[in-house]
Order: structure tokens, then C-alpha cells, then sequence
């Protein structure tokens, strides 16, 4: 039952990311929105929904075989918005996958249960947050990231 309930709030939040995929415009905006709207979605329930985001946060303990394939599913939905934009010229990048790995890392403070609750809680400026992570993010793939060429540390 709790399983179900957490599914289908994963769900919802895939189809609400997945529609910014085809969406046209500069794929910062498309991906600014992409990730403002999951925020907003784990803040209002955070917010309005206590259970149902204690119950969450429960899951991503219980059960992080739900939890990893929701981050896959997400993970490759920017992907595909990242391919569209090296397809398009916007962005330059030499490995999708390891592109969208990346964004997932570095967004994951806005979009985790617990990570939510705390920066509520602490009532921190995420919008403007988030702007700049994604506006550093965009700024590196407009010029061009080559994962291909990484020398070990």
C-alpha cells in the first residue's frame, strides 16, 4: 500500500518533468523549468502533505530499488532534453550520459525529500539557487564539455 501511494507520487513527477521534453525553447529554460516545477511539487507536499512526504522519505530508506529506478527514469528524461540540445548545436558535449549524470548530482539538493524539507525549513532562496546551478551548468555546455577527454585524479 505505501509502496503504491510512493509510486504513483514518482510517477506523477515523471510525467511532469517528461513534458518539458518536447517542449521548444533554450533547453536552460526548458531544464530551469523542468527542475523548478519538481521542487515545487516536493515543496507543496512537503508543505501540504506531510504524510504522504514522511511516507516518501520513508521509501527512499525502505526501498532504494524504487528509488533508483525513479533517479534512471528522471536521469534519462534530461538526457533526452540534453541530446535534443546537442542536436539543435545549443549545447556542445561529447557524452550525454555522463552530461545527465552530472545535472542529476548537482540538482539532486533541490528534488531529494529530506534535502527539500531542510532548505523549507530553513526557508532558503532556492529559486535563485537553483537558477545558478543550472545557469553554470548551461553556461559550460554552451561552450562545450568533453567527458571523453577526463584524466583521472
Amino acid at each position: 500500500m505505501m509502496d503504491a501511494i510512493v509510486q504513483e507520487a514518482m510517477d506523477d513527477e515523471t510525467q511532469l518533468a517528461a513534458q518539458y521534453i518536447e517542449n521548444d525553447g533554450p533547453p536552460a529554460e526548458q531544464l530551469m523549468a523542468m527542475l523548478f516545477d519538481l521542487h515545487r511539487r516536493k515543496r507543496d507536499r512537503f508543505v501540504g502533505d506531510r504524510e504522504i512526504h514522511d511516507l516518501y522519505r520513508r521509501i527512499v530508506v525502505d526501498r532504494p530499488d524504487m528509488v533508483t529506478t525513479y533517479a534512471e527514469r528522471i536521469t534519462n528524461l534530461v538526457a533526452r532534453l540534453i541530446d535534443k540540445a546537442v542536436r539543435r548545436g545549443e549545447w556542445h558535449i561529447d557524452d550525454i550520459d555522463v552530461a545527465a549524470g552530472v545535472v542529476r548530482d548537482a540538482v539532486t539538493v533541490y528534488v531529494h525529500p529530506a534535502f527539500v524539507a531542510q532548505l523549507v525549513t530553513a526557508n532558503a532562496p532556492v529559486e535563485a539557487m537553483l537558477h545558478a546551478t543550472v545557469t553554470t551548468l548551461a553556461r559550460a555546455f554552451e561552450n562545450g564539455v568533453r567527458y571523453g577527454s577526463m584524466k583521472e585524479i
